[in-house]
Parts: C-alpha cells; structure tokens; sequence
C-alpha cells in the first residue's frame, strides 16, 4: 500500500475515533492510540511494521516539539513567582514513583536495563487528562493551584530522570565493562552536552529571529530549530529531548517573540502529534502482551503508589494546606505523552527489551488516561474543590 494513502486513512481513523470517546468524555490521546490499534498490523493492516519503522522520522519530530514545549513552560519570573514547594513536591513525587517502580520491578526479577527504563518513564505525567477535568468543573483551591505548577514541571522531571537512567540502561545493555566511566562520566557528558547544545541553539534562533519578521517566516525558523536539534542530537549521541527543552527554556527568557512562536505552534502541531499517537498505537505489539501481565500491572500500581507516597512526603516536608498532603498525589496519575514519547525511543535504544516496555507503557496508557481524571475528580470533590452544579458543558470540555 502506498505510504502516503496508508497515513491518510490512518489520520481519518483518528479523527473519526475522537468524535467517539468525545461522547464518553475522554482525552483525544486515547481515541488516537485505540486508532492506532485498529490501523495496525493486528486489526486492519494499513500501518505494517516496516512503514512504522520508515516513519520514525514523525515521532522524532513530534518529540522535538513536545520537548520543545515543556521548556516554554519554565519561564525563571514565574518560577520565582511560585516558590520553592512546587518543586519540591514534583522532586519527590517524580523520584519516589521511578524508585518504587524500579525497585518493584527488580525484585519481580526483570532485567536492570529495563527496570531502569520503566523506572525513569514513571515520572511523567500528563497534564491534558487533569487540567480538563480542573476545566470543566471549575475547581479551585490549594489543591487546585498547587497541581498546575507540578504537572507543568513534572515531564521536565521524567525528561532528565530519562536522560541518566537511559545513558546507563544502555551501557550496561551493550555489555560493556561496568566503571565510574560508563556509569556516570558518560551520562553526565550526555546530559551536560544536551542542555548546553539546547542553550546554544536557543541563542542562535533568538539572534536569527531579528532578520525574519513574518509569521511564515518564524514558524519556519522554529520547524528549521526543531530539526537541526533533533539531527544533531542523533548525530552527537546526545539526548534530543533535553535539547529540544533547553531551546524552549531559553526562547521562553530571552526572546519577546516566544509567546507568538508557541501560539504559531499551537496550531501547526496537532496533525503530527495524532500521526504520532496513532502511530505509537500501532507500534503496539499485540504479541507480548501476554508476557507482561505482571510486569504491567505492577508497573500501573507501583507508579500510582508512588506518585501519591511522593506528593504527600513533599507537601508534608514544605508544610502544605492538609489537603494538598491528603489529595494532590491523587490527581497527578494520568499518563500520556511524554511517557509514550520515552517508550517509543525505547524501541531503538533498548532493541532487546523496547517491545516489552512499549507494551507496558501503552497498556498503562488507557488505564491511566481511563481511570486517571475519574481519580481526580474524585480527589478535588473530597478536597472541597468542585461545587455542585460547577460542571461546563460536555461540547465545551471535550473541545479543550
């Protein structure tokens, strides 16, 4: 089948599946992964495994982007703003959750490398499932303000937890002899190498962005910058998810043009991340499914845990409302994005145990992206935080 129909079809099935979960209320990230399964190799066979590996360019792509984001948000007056507990509290629940899932994991007898790998994906969380429930119930109150800082730093979190715990993961998957070298210098090289490229690349579109004033001709220079960084990132051996971050982080300080750029994006991304999420879906192999029923549910269990144990340690340590230590954890469950982002590199970092951790990571997907803003409803009704009567209508939620 020629490749370019195949994505047509693939788009119009993700399309078309997001005007059904619309119907039940669930994040558009859910209707393109159930797509993409259906689009696969196991359901339809639009997408073989052969065009899925050709398109691997896309999921670079759509990274990038997705890194690229994540850094805008990191502006230095509103993190002064907010304080230190925002931090805190995404420090801890970001690192409980990937220790207890390690460790969980490791004591189930799975290999370290893979341990490592689901470990660091843990962390992140997705903002788009929590902030549409906060929406369409018009919550407020502590609990509500202090989870908008949190998940708004918490894939940043998961990004650098991935960075180290991957450039060990693949050391010890190559078979190298184990030294200070491998199991520190090198990933330090990596993680420090990334963030000082993203800060030069930064600079450079900032400097470049005064000779070029349409807005064509910005959105170009930004698609230009995404490139260059997630090509040279693959080249150099660095990590292009940190790299991609740093550019954010550093046009979101330095560049009065940053908030047109992000608009511009805005707009020009939603067909690549459904191309991406539909094609995560169909990279899903069916087949070892039934080999990570365990690992699966124990991933699921020890994350949410984890994130809970995590929240409520930090927000007591920074002495909180008592119901953002009783409640917070609770809303920071759902899973997307990122996390599908990491297990997709996993494919080609981790080749022996990519397919496994893909599977677990999309199975834990739906069941998070299900029960996850149910959790959270439930967390700021008891927390005080949702009136009565407060619900937005169904068509007005289900468009944001």
């Amino acid at each position: 089948m020629n490749i370019l129909f195949a994505l047509a079809i693939a788009m119009a099935v993700g399309m078309a599946m997001t005007r059904l979960i619309k119907l039940i209320h669930l994040p558009n990230v859910t209707a393109y992964l159930i797509a993409g399964l259906l689009v696969g190799p196991y359901v339809l066979k639009v997408l073989t495994p052969e065009m899925n590996s050709e398109l691997s360019i896309i999921s670079d792509v759509a990274l990038g982007f997705i890194a690229y984001s994540i850094g805008s948000e990191f502006k230095f007056s509103y993190i002064k703003e907010i304080g230190a507990k925002p931090m805190v509290i995404t420090a801890f629940e970001g690192c409980v959750a990937s220790l207890l899932v390690f460790l969980t994991l490791l004591v189930l007898g799975q290999p370290l490398p893979m341990c490592l790998a689901l470990g660091a994906i843990a962390a992140a969380t997705a903002p788009a499932a929590t902030l549409m429930v906060v929406r369409q119930y018009k919550a407020n109150g502590p609990v509500t303000r202090m989870l908008l800082p949190v998940v708004a730093m918490d894939d940043a979190l998961g990004l650098m937890l991935y960075a180290i715990m991957m450039a060990i993961a693949r050391t010890l998957d190559s078979g190298a002899a184990l030294s200070v070298m491998t199991l520190l210098v090198k990933p330090l090289i990596e993680i420090v190498g990334s963030l000082v490229m993203g800060v030069l690349i930064g600079t450079v579109m900032v400097f470049c962005l005064r000779f070029f004033h349409s807005r064509g001709n910005k959105l170009t220079m930004t698609i230009l910058i995404v490139f260059l960084a997630v090509g040279l990132s693959t080249m150099l051996d660095l990590s292009s998810l940190l790299v991609c971050m740093m550019i954010g982080a550093t046009m979101i300080n330095v560049s009065n043009d940053s908030p047109a750029l992000l608009e511009q994006c805005d707009r020009f991304t939603p067909p690549l991340f459904l191309l991406f999420f539909v094609l995560s879906g169909a990279s899903l192999d069916l087949s070892v499914l039934p080999t990570v029923g365990v690992v699966g549910i124990a991933y699921v269990l020890s994350r949410a845990i984890g994130k809970s144990l995590g929240a409520t340690i930090g927000a007591a340590i920074e002495k909180c409302d008592k119901n953002i230590i009783r409640y917070l954890g609770m809303t920071l469950i759902p899973q997307a994005g990122v996390a599908i982002g990491m297990a997709r590199m996993c494919l080609t970092d981790l080749p022996a145990y990519g397919p496994t951790i893909n599977a677990v990571v999309l199975a834990g997907t739906l069941i998070y992206e299900l029960t996850g803003p149910v959790i959270t409803k439930i967390a700021l009704t008891k927390a005080g935080e949702i009136k009565e009567g407060g619900a937005k209508p169904a068509a007005v939620t289900a468009a944001k």
